[in-house]
């Protein structure tokens, strides 16, 4: 059984990272710990996901909200039923419509089996997920760090994240992708920890706050 993070695992990494980073205990001391911000497996949360590419949360929750209303229970032979009109309705753009219906065929066809990937190492998870069009490296580690729960995901191509760690760190610029993969390594084996932690601080602290 691969290791997944628990409510009990999550408090044991931010205490550990925040008595090994002081630029993280000051989070933690002003925010409190991170919430687990666990999410079902399975397709509905993949096109959720999906949904949240490149938008706000706001807007992917909404347009989320809206399909299920529509399908009453989002499976894939209720999505493929959905008409582009409807999908464009509820708020799905022409692109994100080709995933949904790339995912929701690939599923049925049986070339990926989501209850197989608890299963997997995060690497191989990777490689199952990438080969749907429209599932890239974020969508990949949001599905792996949320979901599956794998206490060491890190999202370097998030753009949040990124500006948490500038803001955290100090830095001047936010970091690119390859530097926040670098600074990630400081903060192994509890990097999807760290990005919780982050997070936290993204969603919590006033955005004027400069580094």
């Amino acid at each position: 059984m691969l290791t997944q993070l628990t409510q009990r695992s999550l408090l044991r990494g931010t205490r550990d990272l925040a008595a090994r980073d002081p630029d993280l205990a000051v989070v933690v001391d002003a925010y409190g710990p991170p919430p687990l911000w666990a999410r079902e497996p399975g397709f509905h949360t993949l096109i959720h996901i999906v949904l949240e590419q490149q938008v706000s949360l706001a807007s992917a929750k909404a347009a989320y909200d809206r399909v299920v209303a529509v399908t009453g229970r989002l499976v894939p032979e209720r999505f493929l039923a959905l008409s582009d009109a409807e999908l464009k309705a509820v708020g799905f753009s022409r692109q994100k419509a080709v995933y949904g219906r790339g995912l929701a065929r690939a599923i049925l066809d049986g070339r990926i089996d989501l209850a197989r990937l608890e299963t997997l190492d995060d690497d191989q998870v990777k490689v199952q997920l990438t080969a749907i069009k429209g599932i890239g490296p974020w969508t990949a580690d949001i599905y792996l760090l949320m979901v599956l729960r794998r206490p060491d995901t890190w999202p370097s191509g998030d753009l949040a994240l990124a500006s948490a760690v500038q803001r955290v760190k100090r830095l001047r610029a936010q970091p690119t992708p390859e530097k926040l993969e670098r600074i990630g390594r400081a903060w192994q084996p509890w990097r999807a920890v760290a990005a919780r932690i982050l997070w936290h601080y993204y969603l919590s602290s006033p955005r004027q706050q400069a580094p």
